[in-house]
């Protein structure tokens, strides 16, 4: 039987000067899960507009059950605005009061999340208070949880992300969110003292540290693996830390060693780097086969 995850955010049109495309950190984990063979849920919501319309039948195109996606009258589907002039260096400006921002907690997520090998949140989110009651609540279950920080300023709260740390089993930051936390935290800016700080006072069993053409790092309990990552033909960084976030928690959950684990999940997010956007459609064989 495949591991079932549920992950729990935002999900949203890129509106880039090319056009519109689907994204969303927590829904292209969700997708690329649902593509490596795992029984996936998406928690998230859209407008009941043209836009979530056509999002939800994006997400329908790759067979993801739809059946966690709220539909709001009240407020628009998401929208981001996206300047990707330096395809290395994206930046987003990401519109508030948004479907997403209003998340409802249900007692069918709650049953959801209890019975899931693994549970996907990060920040952004639970920018609107509503949105970070519900996965308060959802976070109580102890299935795995999965933090992936995906710092978005000025979309967070390092009072909010304390909370966040004091629930997560596994922790995800990438090279310039470690400088961020440890500026935060008071710890030197890099991988061993920011780490051992979390480890000090966090319940957090492993931290990995993305560092995007330069592979990854896994901290677990003083114990520091390394991979230099894979030397590919770079099309954008869109989705790239998502995929490999996803074949992360794919290896994982399979009980893979911290190795293996890596090494899938740098295969995972430089074969999307490979690719034009956050989704492209692949199975694991292409990856395999593309990524040596």
């Amino acid at each position: 039987m495949s591991n079932c995850v549920v992950v729990f955010g935002e999900m949203l049109w890129d509106c880039l000067p090319s056009g519109p495309v689907a994204g969303g950190a927590p829904m292209n984990v969700a997708l690329n899960l649902h593509q490596l063979g795992m029984d996936v849920r998406l928690i998230s919501a859209v407008g009941e507009d043209e836009d979530g319309d056509r999002l939800l039948e994006f997400l329908g195109s790759f067979g993801l059950p739809l059946d966690f996606i709220q539909i709001k009258k009240n407020h628009p589907t998401s929208k981001v605005l996206v300047d990707d002039f330096d395809p290395e260096n994206i930046k987003y400006n990401i519109l508030t009061h948004v479907a997403w921002d209003y998340l409802e907690w249900s007692e069918q997520l709650s049953q959801a999340v209890e019975k899931a090998d693994a549970f996907v949140f990060g920040t952004l989110g639970v920018r609107n208070p509503e949105s970070l009651k519900t996965l308060l609540k959802l976070l109580h279950h102890k299935t795995l949880r999965v933090f992936d920080a995906n710092l978005r300023p000025p979309f967070y709260d390092f009072e909010v992300i304390e909370t966040l740390l004091g629930f997560a089993d596994i922790l995800k930051i990438n090279e310039d969110e470690l400088e961020i936390f440890a500026d935060y935290f008071k710890t030197e800016p890099t991988i061993s003292g920011l780490c051992e700080y979390l480890d000090q006072h966090f319940p957090i069993d492993l931290i990995c540290v993305t560092r995007g053409s330069k592979g990854a790092v896994i901290y677990q309990k003083g114990k520091i693996i390394e991979h230099p990552g894979y030397q590919v033909k770079f099309q954008d960084s869109i989705g790239a830390g998502d995929a490999f976030l996803s074949g992360f928690v794919k290896k994982y959950l399979e009980k893979s060693t911290p190795e293996e684990t890596l090494d899938f999940a740098c295969k995972l997010g430089g074969f999307v780097a490979t690719q034009k956007g956050g989704t492209p459609k692949y199975t694991e064989e292409e990856v395999l086969r593309t990524i040596k």
